[in-house]
């Protein structure tokens, strides 16, 4: 017999009577931590608090080697920790579920703390912003253009001294885009104004100004929660009803508040949740685009949970480049533009690191 062997037939010998532990359930004697003939733990509640704390940790969060072991490959071997699972090398990583859900709070709590700083910290203000009322002060066309044009030249010297970073002109041609528009709207306003003036009628209800620009046409109407709901075909009927209802609840949100803030938090308030019901969906699709590979549904779900849980790690990690950048670098020189390109690549490796995933996984 190889010692091996022996490793394995050890545990299975008999302890004499009288000796070793009992089960406190059945009095059947102990050869582990659980009893072999009814399952119960030598251990319960009954014992030193920190020791319960250090259990509970150990449970939910699996803070001992296997975190190492499972963050490293999930961050740059898309379709490795898959592929284990699927090869039975499952108890030497975290378990898909507890790494989604563990991954996915890291990256709300992330998120929404970036946009706190960036709220209190000011740097996301520009002049036409939501909460810039330049354009609401506005009387005359002539106004409104004159302050657009200055909000677009302080966007175009700032997109100048970051066109080398990588993704980094993204969100300001998109705050010139607002500008503009939010512009278009104003003297689209004023006109609206001067007309009915010159008719002798009542000035019209400002539409955006009571939220009702929170809207978008649906099947050429208007889009209405309740009358004009919009639906996607491939989601359940009670799931549309409640896209529809917190759709709702969000511009409603937003009518009385004039603030985006509300809507953001109400957003990372019932995401979550959202993830949590749409994944089982998600692995239904692949379940459909993959039918003939033959493969378990379960397998599918794996690959959704995997994938999901990089996407949250990387979306953790480019906020965290983000802040870092502007806390240990926030003036341009060799350390921004690394920090620059770093938040570049990861935001690029995210779609890459998903399609290599789904040629790996399923051998495309």
């Amino acid at each position: 017999m190889t010692v091996a062997d022996d490793a394995v037939a050890a545990p299975a010998a008999t302890p004499t009577p009288g000796s070793g532990r009992r089960c406190e359930n059945c009095g059947a004697l102990l050869l582990g931590e659980h009893c072999h003939v009814c399952g119960q733990p030598t251990k319960g509640l009954v014992r030193h608090f920190s020791s319960v704390l250090g259990d509970f940790f150990d449970t939910v969060f699996n803070i001992d080697s296997r975190v190492l072991r499972t963050l490293g490959p999930l961050l740059i071997h898309p379709g490795f920790l898959s592929l284990e699972y699927f090869a039975g090398r499952r108890v030497r990583y975290v378990t898909p579920m507890r790494l989604f859900l563990f991954l996915s709070l890291v990256a709300f709590f992330a998120v929404q703390g970036r946009i706190e700083f960036n709220e209190d910290s000011g740097r996301v203000h520009v002049a036409g912003d939501r909460n810039d009322d330049s354009f609401e002060r506005a009387t005359t066309p002539e106004q409104v253009r004159a302050i657009s044009a200055t909000a677009s030249a302080e966007l175009a010297k700032a997109r100048k001294e970051v066109e080398n970073v990588p993704g980094g002109a993204f969100g300001l041609d998109i705050a010139r885009q607002k500008i503009q528009e939010k512009a278009d709207a104003r003297i689209a306003r004023l006109q609206e104004i001067s007309k009915a003036k010159a008719d002798g009628k009542l000035i019209p209800e400002d539409r955006e100004k009571n939220g009702k620009s929170f809207d978008f046409p649906v099947n050429g109407k208007d889009w209405d929660p309740e009358t004009n709901p919009i639906a996607f075909g491939w989601l359940p009927a009670p799931l549309n009803r409640m896209l529809n209802r917190r759709m709702g609840h969000a511009r409603e949100v937003l009518k009385a508040s004039n603030s985006e803030k509300p809507v953001v938090d109400a957003l990372f308030n019932v995401l979550p949740q959202t993830l949590i019901v749409l994944m089982p969906i998600f692995a239904l699709m692949l379940k459909l685009a993959y039918w003939f590979k033959r493969r378990l549904y379960m397998e599918h779900l794996i690959v959704a949970l995997h994938s999901h849980s990089f996407i949250a790690l990387a979306v953790t990690l480019a906020v965290t480049l983000s802040w870092l950048r502007e806390w240990l670098a926030p003036t341009d020189g060799f350390l921004n533009l690394a920090f620059g390109w770093a938040l570049g690549l990861t935001i690029a490796w995210i779609p890459l690191y998903v399609l290599i995933m789904q040629k790996r996984v399923y051998a495309q």
